[in-house]
Formats: structure tokens, C-alpha cells, sequence
């Protein structure tokens, strides 16, 4: 088959992990002997489009403002006209080089209105990739109201998205009740769990641990976005309760809008065992997973939806044990504890966060037991080949 992937994020010039799971599925999908290109928008482009080749694949980066600008009001103006650049950019290529599928990432929620256009002009089959159900989570943090025009606008776009898809994949199964209770798309829906190729790299140098002298520390890691959805604060106070504890240390790595609260917190509380880095390009990434000890995640507990972070996928390839704190009646707290591969517990319990960070400074031998649970977990559950196998099979059943 000859497939499009579209996603509004890229490597190399992002660290995402929409960008990273679109690639890794991309060149498992040109191994499997399919003619794979990319589509994706970049304010870099200064004439219509570029055409690089990355691994084998062919990516078309079309010139779009930036679709990740820090103004919410500009990045919402700069996404809502992806579908509109994209044809614009793309249209004489897409004339010359029709495709029988088209696998889209969301979000953004913004490339409905081209998948239709693409799918009638080429009789193509489509498979949506659904993480974050936006505008949901959004109205779930106050963001904006529910019944705002701004709310009404982006729902539009949402719908248009859902309609454009012959099959979509949520994330974890409450996440597929969730969205056929409210959708009632249960005829085209299903789980497609994340993924990821990765294996283990070697941890010999320890160049950070030195770097940041933390040779004789139990390193709990977070890296990636730092925005609402994440509830920083509520890591920061993981720090704050083992502050006075000499064996452990948080590192930090990465952007968003809730680093200003970080930081501010680290100057409060005088937290000298919190480090606080900017984004590292992938390489650096992995380097960090395989010195550090324990994968920390956290989502805000007003989340109504479940998503699965794609940060954890790095930690499980690596052999990390997770910790994490998430929102009331999410299925990774299941997926994880009930593999053995760390410990998920409900957002707002403090104490008991705090009890289990203490344990995962203190008992070695069962970290080391959760983290060799949360990699079979992985190869299990989360591989890249499971993710196609699962594409290629729901495409094959559309009419």
C-alpha cells in the first residue's frame, strides 16, 4: 500500500511523543514492504514545502505558522488552518501521488477537514489515532467553559475529525468507553495501546550523574511537558515531603506553561533536591533514563478522560519502575500495578505518594524487580509491531 501519515510534530526538530510513535510506526510500516511518507507542518519552510528523507522515510514539511506557539490565542488561530495550508502547500503533490491510507494523529484535532478532502480524491481508507479527547480535558480544568463559542468552535473541528475516520484507536480501554459513551462510535472505534521500538542503551558513563553530582542519590526522573494536564505541583510536593531525605534526588527535565510554578517553588522551599533542566534533545533523553533510577509521571486528578503518557514508554524501554500519581478511575493504574511494574496511586493522596516514594528510595531490590516488570511490560503490551499489526488489521476490515 502506498500510506500517508499525517501529525502536526516531527522529529527531528521535536521531542514529542506523537512525533517519535508517528516515526517509529512510519519504519515499521516501510518494513513491512509499504510505501510510507509523511506530511507535517513547519513555520521554518520558507517556500511552499521542503522534502527530506529520514530513515527511508519521505517527509513533506509545508510552510504553516507554528502550530505550537506559546499564545494559546495564536497556536489556536495557526492550528485551526492546518487542513487549509496543508492542501494549499501540498495540493500539486498530492495530484501526482495518491495513497490507499491515511493515518492521522490527534491531537490536533484541526486535520479533518483535509483527511475528507484527501479520501475522496483518492477512494482512501483512513485510521485516526486518538491521545488527548480535546477539547475535553480543556473544559475539565476550567480552561474554558462548556458552553463557551470557543468550546463550540473546537467541537466542530473535533467532529469533523472523528468523521473523517474509517477506524479510530483510543488509548487504553476506559478511554474507549469513554469516548463511545459520549460519541457512540462504537462501530469504528477500539484501544490501540502506545508504542515504541526502543531497547535499553548502556548506562556506563553516568556523565549526568557526575555532572549534577548525584553519584550516591535514588534519581527520580520526570521528563516532558510541564502544563496543566500534568498538575506539576503535585511532583513538586512529592520533592518537598522528601526533602530532608539525603538518598533522594528529582530531576526535571523539559517546557511548559507551569514551569514559572516550579521554579517558584524551588526558590520558596529552598528545594535544593529538585533539578530543573530545559528540554534535551532525544539522545541526551535516553542518556538520562539509563543513569536515573525511577520514571515519575503525574496528571491532573479533574482529568475525566485516561490517558496513557507517552513518557512512559521511554521509562518501560530503559527498565525503569514507574511512579506515578493520575486521576480517579484511569486504567493505568491497573496496567502498572498489576505487572509488577511500579506503582500508580490516585491524585490528591499526598501521604500515601509520598509513602511510596519512600519505599522505592529504600527497598532496592524490589525497584530493581518493578523495573525488570515494567520492561516485560512493554515488550508484552507496547511494542511498535503490535501497533501495526493492529492498523493494518482494522484497515483490512473497512468496507
Amino acid at each position: 500500500m502506498k500510506i500517508l501519515l499525517l501529525v502536526d510534530d516531527y522529529l527531528p526538530h521535536s521531542t514529542k511523543i506523537g512525533a517519535k510513535m508517528m516515526h517509529e510506526l512510519g519504519l515499521a510500516l516501510l518494513n513491512e514492504g509499504h510505501q510510507v511518507s509523511v506530511a507535517t507542518p513547519d513555520y521554518r519552510v520558507s517556500g511552499k514545502y521542503v522534502i527530506e528523507d529520514l530513515e527511508g522515510l519521505r517527509v513533506y514539511r509545508f510552510r504553516s505558522p507554528d502550530v505550537k506557539a506559546p499564545s494559546k490565542v495564536r497556536r489556536a488561530i495557526n492550528e485551526s488552518l492546518l487542513s487549509f495550508n496543508g492542501w494549499r502547500n501540498l495540493k500539486s503533490h498530492f495530484y501526482k501521488n495518491p495513497c490507499d491510507l491515511i493515518i492521522y494523529y490527534s491531537p490536533s484535532i484541526f486535520f479533518g477537514p483535509l483527511v475528507t478532502k484527501l479520501k475522496k480524491k483518492w477512494n482512501a481508507k483512513s485510521y485516526l489515532i486518538l491521545r488527548d479527547l480535546f477539547p475535553q480535558w480543556v473544559i475539565d480544568h476550567g480552561l474554558i467553559k462548556e458552553k463557551s463559542a470557543i468550546a463550540a468552535y473546537f467541537r466542530k473541528f473535533e467532529q469533523l475529525n472523528y468523521k473523517a475516520a474509517d477506524r479510530i484507536g483510543l488509548q487504553s480501554p476506559k478511554n474507549l468507553e469513554l469516548f463511545n459513551e459520549k460519541y457512540v462510535l462504537n462501530h469504528k472505534s477500539e484501544v490501540l495501546f502506545n508504542w515504541t521500538r526502543e531497547t535499553p542503551i548502556d548506562s556506563s558513563g553516568n556523565d549526568f550523574r557526575r555532572k549534577y553530582r548525584l553519584e550516591d542519590k535514588v534519581v527520580f526522573f520526570y521528563g516532558g511537558n510541564m502544563g496543566e494536564a500534568q498538575d506539576m505541583m503535585n511532583l513538586v510536593r512529592l520533592a518537598l515531603g522528601l526533602k530532608n531525605n539525603p538518598n533522594a534526588h528529582f530531576v526535571f527535565a523539559g517546557s511548559g506553561n507551569e514551569v514559572h510554578l516550579i521554579k517558584n517553588a524551588i526558590r520558596e522551599y529552598q528545594l535544593n533536591n529538585l533539578t530543573l533542566l530545559d528540554p534535551v534533545p532525544q539522545g541526551e533523553y535516553r542518556k538520562m533514563l539509563s543513569e536515573f533510577d525511577i520514571g515519575l509521571f503525574s496528571l491532573h486528578k479533574e482529568h475525566t478522560t485516561h490517558n496513557f503518557p507517552g513518557k512512559l514508554l521511554g521509562y518501560m524501554a530503559q527498565g525503569l519502575p514507574i511512579l506515578g500519581s493520575v486521576n480517579a478511575g484511569n486504567d493505568i493504574i491497573e496496567i502498572i500495578n498489576e505487572a509488577g511494574a511500579g506503582k500508580v496511586l490516585l491524585n490528591g493522596k499526598d501521604d500515601d505518594f509520598l509513602s511510596m516514594a519512600k519505599m522505592f528510595v529504600d527497598k532496592n531490590e524490589w525497584r530493581k524487580e518493578a523495573g525488570k516488570n515494567s520492561f516485560e511490560l512493554l515488550q508484552h503490551t507496547f511494542s511498535v509491531d503490535s501497533a501495526t499489526k493492529k492498523v493494518l488489521t482494522a484497515v483490512q476490515s473497512i468496507a
